[in-house]
């Protein structure tokens, strides 16, 4: 996949609100850019060698002691960075402070990233917000990060092809299982746009990943031919059960 025209024409027109509007930088707060190059050369990535299915580090090749034990729904789940700042404090900046032109900032480092896995996938589905949320945060954060990287990658964009049918518990503060009977039948997927289809399946951070399994579950039953999943950022063991 290239970069197509349609992003240079989406970076252009946020680059021009730039000049209008003099950002800040979303990771350490410096003024003249929303994401800067000193915050863009401190991300923290997931060490090598990593789980073959889950992409957490682990001690040796292979897949880590959960996908063995229970393999997620999802083909592989890959994350461009560790939870940690300064891309936590920029994802909480776009979730939280409605600093919605982060969205594109972040997407143009990860985009890299994305690309240079090689994945076949044929559109972006992000994971939705619950309607209560929805209300009232009044956008899907990981929207905004997966519009800008879908046009980057020149493939379809398409936000309603995935809903929650049922209303869940914030993961905050959950178990591992916890987690997963929490959002376990909570999604359904639009077959007449996901039937057949190679789906790339993304959120903004990764904990468990019990949410983006129950969200490849519903497009598998809609026929999804496959699905692979892509994470902003993963938590890890030593941020606990509460950092995403």
């Amino acid at each position: 996949m290239s970069i197509s025209l349609y992003y240079y024409l989406y970076r252009f027109a946020w680059g021009s609100l730039d000049l209008i509007f003099p950002p800040l930088c979303g990771g350490c707060g410096k003024p003249g850019s929303r994401w800067c190059k000193d915050c863009q050369r401190s991300v923290q990535h997931l060490v090598e060698p990593i789980c073959d299915i889950c992409g957490i580090s682990v001690n040796d090749p292979g897949l880590c002691a959960d996908c063995e034990r229970t393999r997620p729904r999802y083909h592989i789940l890959r994350s461009w960075s560790i939870f940690a700042d300064p891309v936590r404090g920029a994802l909480h900046k776009l979730k939280y402070r409605r600093n919605m032109a982060l969205g594109d900032a972040l997407a143009a480092q990860l985009s890299e990233f994305a690309l240079s896995l090689k994945w076949p996938v044929e559109m972006i589905v992000p994971v939705p917000l619950g309607k209560k949320r929805s209300q009232e945060r009044g956008y899907n954060q990981v929207n905004l990060i997966a519009h800008p990287l879908a046009l980057a990658a020149g493939i379809a964009f398409v936000p309603n092809a995935l809903s929650r049918i049922r209303e869940t518990r914030s993961q905050v503060g959950l178990t591992k299982m916890e987690r997963r009977v929490n959002v376990g039948g909570a999604f359904q997927a639009e077959t007449t746009r996901v039937n057949g289809r190679v789906v790339l399946l993304m959120d903004d951070v990764a904990t468990t990943g019990a949410t983006l399994s129950s969200c490849a579950e519903a497009l598998y039953a809609a026929g999804a031919r496959d699905v692979f999943a892509l994470t902003v950022s993963r938590a890890l063991a030593h941020h606990g059960l509460n950092s995403a």
